[in-house]
């Protein structure tokens, strides 16, 4: 199969297409970037994979949580392109495709977990929290945005890692979750490549959805998706 997926959700701008198995991707960090590096990217994919739009199976985008702007570019952009080539969406979580790349690096063992925070502004984080399953994040208990204050890990996995930037507020975490935690990564931010690979597992459990079902997951609902045009 043909998956493209891009991901404008943080500081990075990143497009990658799965094809033959193999993950051909492009990342900037670039945060105010997004609009003008995200379409060359794809088109450079395509033509590097010798793929014309038409033989892609599915759109994948990051939706979320994330910055509100470099969501609804995301999402634009996969709309855009399912509905130009009568293709289903594949919605990724952010915080998942961050919890990938903690597993990818090979620091994870089977049965550990993977705390995800991202800096939310407003002295909040999103937060998520994943186990290591066969070499992917399977959710352990459901996204939210709260006080750093009010984080928490659940039981039943062996040992926590932690990554993305809201770790920059540990300071403020419980100590019950602070402690618990033996390797830390605040640098990792969404990658494409990871969004595509997710993707495909989706895929496979019948997880696409129309593109006009496609849309970002803000944990904010009442201050953003209200905001967006036509909604």
């Amino acid at each position: 199969m043909n998956l493209l997926a891009v991901d404008t959700s943080a500081e990075g701008c990143s497009a990658a297409v799965l094809h033959q198995g193999n993950v051909h991707a492009r990342f900037a960090l670039a945060p105010r970037g997004h609009t003008r590096l995200l379409m060359p990217m794809v088109r450079e994919l395509l033509a590097e994979c010798e793929l014309v739009p038409s033989g892609l199976d599915a759109v994948a985008f990051a939706c979320g949580p994330g910055s509100f702007t470099g969501l609804r570019i995301a999402t634009g952009v996969a709309q855009g392109l399912a509905y130009g080539l009568d293709v289903p969406v594949i919605p990724i979580s952010s915080l998942a495709a961050v919890a990938v790349q903690m597993i990818e690096s090979g620091k994870i063992p089977e049965g550990d977990g993977i705390a995800v925070a991202f800096d939310a502004r407003m002295g909040e984080v999103y937060w998520g929290c994943f186990g290591n399953t066969g070499g992917l994040p399977s959710l352990v208990d459901k996204e939210r945005v709260c006080l750093p204050e009010d984080v928490s890990l659940p039981i039943g996995l062996n040992a926590w890692s932690g990554a993305g930037s809201g770790w920059a507020l540990r300071e403020r975490m419980p100590a019950a979750v602070t402690s618990h935690i033996i390797r830390l990564d605040t640098g990792m931010v969404p990658h494409a490549a990871d969004v595509v690979r997710l993707a495909e597992q989706a895929w496979h459990q019948g997880l696409q959805v129309p593109a006009a079902a496609a849309r970002p997951m803000y944990l904010r609902d009442e201050i953003t998706w209200k905001k967006l045009p036509g909604r």
